[in-house]
């Protein structure tokens, strides 16, 4: 069956590199890392202090400040990086194409500050003191919610909370939308704003969090390294606009790359740890290769979920050699939340930006702090920085909380 084809005509990024796309990408390529003390909130009495902040936003350079004060934060964060990405786009949503124009996003877990805010004032005050702005603000739909009050845009508009592959999960739905006709561009990515005090303690708590690196926090993320010891905990918003390859030609627009395959899968197996095989991640990305029609070897680079728990990245690399065999000692793999952090519900839709610029840009970002090789993570993960190359294809890995798992393959498109 001959199926639409889906590009992506424009990126935005919110992130702890910085509060643009060519910020975060220049900083990102250049090895820095946007992990340091958290600010947010006091946090010198938590076992982890560090994260990944996005740092001097302001939300009313995209809305007033009345409209930024019925928002949490990861709506502003929404609001924020859909006026960048419809900009970079050059993408106008008037009365003519609005129904066509749908919203998905990923997001893991919503407005958690706005519910620590007003539990504290219910407890001090009393119920009289819950401002009726609560559920708005808190509730994750109201993400792509206020993205489309802002944009106008009146086509599908949904949330996907699915733990760290939420976002993944929304730009495989929007690419569906695309895909069967019921969309011809979509706003998609993913987006969150956890950095908080019961965010941070309650991954505290389940001892996922890097805590040996609080006096060097530039050092605490280390995905595939011998010594890693827990994530770090990050904020921001990475979106991607769709379009069918029509509308984008139709319009003249720029083509980043192409979406042209998604997989989904499931280990069945636990809460909170994956399948220690490998076999639940190894299935979403062949999935995703199956629905490309596209053989392993024909794909040359991976930006890996990579969290820097010592599980994941074993399970993850485990599944890279299940899929893609000899090829695999080929593949040149990105862990970019050793730079980043791990946004969490957005972490795909970040991740999969740097996926696009990649193959757009024929440059693939390096992994930091990969100091000492664990001897069963020995992969390429680019671990002496960024190597020019021009691929063709590549994969975006996210997995989650409950097992699921997400990939997408994105195909070069330099014009």
């Amino acid at each position: 069956m001959n199926r639409k084809r889906v590009v992506v005509t424009g990126l935005s990024v919110l992130s702890p590199l910085g509060n643009d796309l060519l910020t975060s990408w220049t900083r990102l390529l250049r090895g820095d890392s946007g992990i340091g003390p958290i600010t947010i909130f006091d946090a010198s009495g938590y076992e982890a202090r560090i994260a990944g902040e996005v740092k001097e936003f302001d939300p009313e350079k995209y809305m007033s400040f009345k409209q930024a004060k019925r928002m949490d934060r990861f709506s502003q964060f929404a609001v924020a990086a859909a006026d960048m990405l419809l900009k970079d786009a050059g993408y106008v949503i008037d009365e003519d194409n609005a129904a066509r124009v749908g919203v998905m996003l990923g997001i893991g877990i919503g407005g958690l500050r706005t519910i620590e805010f007003y539990h504290e004032k219910l407890m001090k005050s009393g119920p009289s003191k819950v401002s009726p702005f609560l559920v708005p603000m808190m509730i994750s739909n109201l993400g792509p919610g206020q993205v489309a009050i802002a944009s106008g845009a009146k086509g599908s508009n949904m949330v996907t909370t699915t733990a760290c592959a939420s976002a993944l999960h929304a730009i495989g739905s929007a690419w569906n939308e695309i895909v069967l006709g019921r969309c011809d561009a979509a706003i998609t990515g993913g987006v969150e704003a956890s950095v908080t005090p019961l965010g941070v303690a309650g991954f505290t708590a389940m001892k996922a969090l890097s805590s040996s690196h609080n006096d060097e926090p530039a050092k605490a993320s280390r995905p595939f390294d011998k010594n890693r010891d827990g994530f770090v905990i990050a904020e921001g918003a990475g979106f991607l606009l769709l379009e069918s390859l029509e509308s984008a030609q139709a319009r003249g627009a720029k083509i980043y790359g192409e979406i042209v395959g998604f997989g989904a899968s499931c280990d069945a197996h636990h809460v909170t740890a994956p399948e220690e095989s490998g076999e639940g991640m190894a299935r979403a990305m062949r999935n995703a290769l199956d629905d490309g029609r596209l053989r392993p070897e024909e794909v040359e680079h991976i930006n890996a979920h990579g969290t820097s728990t010592q599980l994941n990245d074993l399970c993850e690399t485990r599944a890279i050699k299940r899929v893609f065999g000899a090829h695999a000692a080929k593949l040149r793999i990105s862990g970019t939340k050793s730079m980043t952090g791990h946004l969490l519900g957005a972490a795909g839709g970040l991740e999969s930006v740097f996926t696009v610029m990649a193959l757009h840009e024929g440059i693939l970002p390096g992994t930091i702090n990969l100091v000492t090789p664990d001897p069963e993570c020995d992969l390429n993960y680019l671990s002496d920085g960024p190597e020019r190359q021009a691929c063709e294809y590549a994969l975006c890995n996210s997995f989650g909380f409950g097992g699921t798992n997400a990939s997408i393959l994105f195909k070069a498109c330099r014009n």
